[in-house]
């Protein structure tokens, strides 16, 4: 088997159209189809862009037996910069070939050769092929926890798709739907929980696009990060550009002083299996000092509610964000949303276990804002 990796170009369109039918008539998840165009529709590759997408085919003649996307942005690790590259939808042939089933190890093995400084982010459990595969080869990971609050308590019982699974869960959920005592206890509870942090004094002000104040807002708190992809206004406008109604920007002031910004999302996806008919708000990405995190948190909460967010989860590594989701009153709740860094990598973050607690990643990080294009 002559494998060759080579830039991703409109030569090979269809080979990538018979790759992915391929797949799907072998029984991979439905999720498992590489982009039709060389073109990222998410962060294209220009002479002037901070962060962006790079596609790459896996050939053998000329058929395509694997794909993947790297996102290429610099990184602070202490206000020290680096440049990192991401790695996302890789597909191989392997999935439902057994013919190629090494051949998922020989692109990273290759990937890594080229960018030592890699990192994969999400990719939903670690029962997928990549996580496996990522295990297998010694790769320093954890899960970054997920934090939920729940909303409208009612409808969260009936659509939540994890409680139909069960029939007693159903059965039960059901019961406490129509009943409303359970609704009403997580709310109280929530309400009681959260209420301090939640009243934090703040303003929030939804802005169009991130400026000036941003930039100061990231040499304020990049020195006491341990890891954080560069989050300055450039790079803000690129990953978060104006034009993109589905995404909210919010800036934070305490006192008349901003300290902070959120991102946050909403979809609304009826059927979804997972969240049902919910309408599920995200808070993207978000940056303060630790400090100000709960008031960051709990403006992104507020507006999410009055956009009318009937469930609003967040993923946050770093210690002060998980400490403020739980103070605004977020459940911690089971997280597929896995953090697994290269070895060269990983050095720089020794001892892995004990700093991954002051290292900022979050959805923001992944590739999650394909969603909201």
């Amino acid at each position: 088997m002559a494998i060759s990796i080579v830039p991703y170009s409109e030569e090979h369109i269809p080979a990538v159209r018979d790759f992915n039918r391929r797949l799907q008539q072998g029984g991979a998840p439905p999720d498992y189809t590489f982009s039709e165009s060389p073109v990222p529709r998410w962060l294209p590759r220009s002479d002037t862009s901070p962060v962006y997408n790079e596609f790459f085919v896996a050939l053998e003649s000329a058929q395509v037996r694997g794909a993947f996307a790297l996102k290429h942005q610099m990184f602070s690790f202490n206000g020290s910069l680096k440049p990192l590259v991401y790695l996302h939808h890789p597909f191989s042939e392997g999935i439902v070939n057994k013919r190629y089933a090494q051949l998922g190890a020989q692109m990273l093995m290759r990937i890594v050769r080229e960018h030592p400084f890699l990192f994969a982010l999400g990719m939903g459990g670690y029962d997928r092929p990549l996580p496996r595969m990522l295990l297998a080869l010694h790769w320093k990971h954890c899960l970054i926890p997920f934090y939920f609050r729940v909303c409208n308590g009612p409808k969260f019982l009936r659509e939540m798709r994890a409680l139909q699974k069960n029939s007693a869960l159903h059965v039960l959920s059901r019961a406490a739907a129509v009943t409303g005592l359970i609704p009403l206890l997580l709310a109280s509870w929530q309400k009681v929980r959260g209420s301090q942090a939640m009243a934090t004094p703040h303003t929030a002000e939804i802005v169009p696009e991130f400026d000036n104040w941003s930039d100061a807002v990231w040499r304020d708190c990049a020195p006491g990060l341990a890891m954080a992809a560069v989050r300055d206004t450039r790079t803000l406008r690129v990953l978060y550009p104006a034009q993109n109604q589905k995404l909210t920007r919010i800036r934070i002031a305490v006192r008349g002083q901003i300290v902070g910004w959120a991102v946050t999302g909403i979809l609304h996806r009826p059927g979804h299996e997972q969240y049902g008919d919910l309408r599920v708000g995200t808070i993207l990405d978000v940056l303060a000092r630790p400090e100000h995190a709960p008031a960051v948190i709990a403006a992104a909460t507020g507006i999410l509610i009055g956009q009318g967010a009937e469930l609003i989860g967040s993923n946050q590594s770093h210690a002060a964000w998980q400490n403020a989701l739980a103070q605004c009153g977020f459940l911690k709740g089971p997280s597929n949303f896995i953090f697994a860094a290269a070895p060269a990598l990983s050095n720089l973050l020794d001892p892995f276990e004990t700093r991954m607690s002051q290292v900022h990643l979050n959805r923001g990080d992944g590739d999650n804002l394909l969603q909201y294009l």
